[in-house]
């Protein structure tokens, strides 16, 4: 049997949705969507979190591509990644548009 292929929409959608699986990265994105950076140091702070664990949970976003960091030391500013942002609306709203139109029953 052949091994099932998936296309890059797919595999990008679920990178997004494995990044957003965590509580306290929600609550990381919710912080950085009400301002226009924020610094490690000030998440540390605000989160109930090691530093070390948001260091991972940053680290986490960022490869997902939903966040983004800049290095002035000695500190790390994040913000979000807005082009990223909006593909990870488009791809949730399509196949939110698709479950919602489904008429498939078990």
């Amino acid at each position: 049997m052949a091994k099932e292929k998936f296309s890059e929409e797919q595999k990008r959608l679920a990178r997004f949705a494995k990044a957003l699986g965590h509580p306290i990265r929600v609550a990381i994105l919710q912080m950085l969507a009400k301002q226009t950076c924020c610094c490690h140091c000030d998440m540390s702070e605000l989160l109930p979190i090691a530093k070390s664990t948001l260091s991972q949970h940053l680290n986490e976003l960022k490869d997902a591509g939903l966040i983004q960091g800049t290095i002035t030391l000695p500190s790390v500013k994040y913000y979000l990644d807005r082009k990223n942002w909006e593909l990870a609306k488009s791809l949730f709203d399509t196949l939110l548009i698709e479950i919602n139109n489904s008429d498939a029953c078990c």
